[in-house]
């Protein structure tokens, strides 16, 4: 019991301790109006400036559509669309914020496929983006 006592004393002074503790921001009014506004544009911009991987550049667009339903195939999780740049029919896997993110999806994919090089995408939906890879 003796031994008790003290453990308790001293548990019982650092948690009163611990909340008595509290950090208080002082800003500017002017700082906290343009951080509002600054994150409100951020919210309000659907989209972003990125990076996907190109798989495939083809005028043939049934090769093109046997490829992507066999990536689907290989890497469910990866969103891979196409879009045709008259004659091409272009193949695109991923979407990074950061050209460092989408060249480890590139050497993933270097392995099975051929070829490949990145792309600057400049409209990537916000809910698109890849964290993984």
């Amino acid at each position: 019991m003796k031994k008790i006592l003290p453990i308790v004393l001293i548990l019982s002074a650092l948690v009163v301790g611990l909340q008595a503790q509290s950090v208080q921001v002082k800003m500017d009014p002017i700082i906290g109006s343009m951080l509002e506004q600054h994150t409100a544009n951020n919210k309000a911009e659907a989209t972003v400036a990125g990076w996907r991987v190109q798989i495939l550049a083809t005028t043939n667009r049934q090769r093109l559509e046997s490829v992507q339903q066999s990536f689907r195939y290989h890497y469910p999780n990866v969103p891979v669309d196409w879009m045709h740049d008259r004659p091409y029919y272009k193949l695109q896997a991923g979407a990074f914020r950061t050209k460092q993110d989408a060249l480890r999806l590139k050497y993933i994919l270097s392995r099975e496929y051929e070829g490949l090089y990145l792309v600057r995408d400049d409209a990537i939906s916000k809910t698109e983006l890849l964290n993984y890879y």
